[in-house]
């Protein structure tokens, strides 16, 4: 499995970095066919790397704050305009579908009822249910996070290798499972002290050694983290690759 941080910062733009977007590929094929989470920039950085959007398969979506989801009325209006034929899977949390027509409809009146080509298949996740979506699969694990709707943490496992993400959430023991003997954990670092909402660096210190996974890289870092001593994490970027 091909690992790609297409866009490894928060919803502001810490460190000049782009929002939250993973890539995730077969390791024998070069184009990635899933994204877990969408942020509003996720396009740009696609394109950065030389991925073509009209190929992504599917997309796994950990909450519906814009930062994580706002990328995909873009996405799809992308496709729309340069004739995407394929259908496109989205999973997420459940509100999905409602939420998505409404943010089409706010960036581009009408652009929700409009026919397209493709399908946009649209599932909700089911609290620590598995989901086969091609050659991958997918179990969320509600953590804790305030979006409107649940949000999740997910563990995505194929072509031999798991790949976990923490989503945003502040510390909860479901993060265990959730990394248990991952190849990779990508794992929230948002700030240098304890606030609501989020995972801090010193909590994720103290739990370190709970967390099972054989590798475990930051990501969702804010300002204050960026400025923090990092000196002791593996730190993700835009455009960081991992192959597991």
């Amino acid at each position: 499995m091909q690992v790609t941080t297409v866009g490894s910062g928060d919803a502001f733009g810490s460190g000049g970095r782009l929002q939250t977007c993973i890539a995730i590929a077969a390791t024998d094929r070069q184009q990635p066919a899933a994204l877990v989470d969408c942020g509003t920039t996720s396009l740009v950085g696609l394109r950065r790397l030389g991925v073509e959007p009209n190929l992504i398969e599917t997309i796994v979506l950990t909450h519906l704050h814009g930062d994580h989801f706002g990328g995909l009325p873009f996405l799809m209006l992308d496709g729309q305009f340069r004739r995407r034929t394929s259908d496109l899977t989205v999973l997420g949390p459940p509100g999905t579908a409602s939420r998505l027509q409404t943010a089409l409809e706010v960036l581009f009146p009408g652009s929700s009822r409009v026919q397209r080509r493709f399908q946009v298949h649209v599932q909700e996740h089911v609290d620590r249910q598995t989901r086969r979506l091609g050659w991958m699969s997918v179990t969320p694990f509600e953590v804790r996070h305030s979006a409107g709707a649940p949000s999740y943490a997910v563990r995505v496992e194929g072509a031999g290798a798991v790949m976990a993400y923490s989503g945003d959430t502040e510390w909860t023991d479901d993060l265990l499972p959730v990394a248990d003997q991952a190849d990779l954990f990508l794992c929230e670092g948002y700030s240098p002290v304890r606030i609501p909402w989020h995972l801090d660096l010193p909590t994720l210190a103290g739990q370190r050694t709970r967390l099972t996974c054989r590798r475990l890289v930051l990501i969702h870092l804010s300002h204050a983290a960026l400025d923090s001593d990092l000196s002791d994490w593996e730190v993700a970027h835009d455009g960081w690759s991992a192959t597991i």
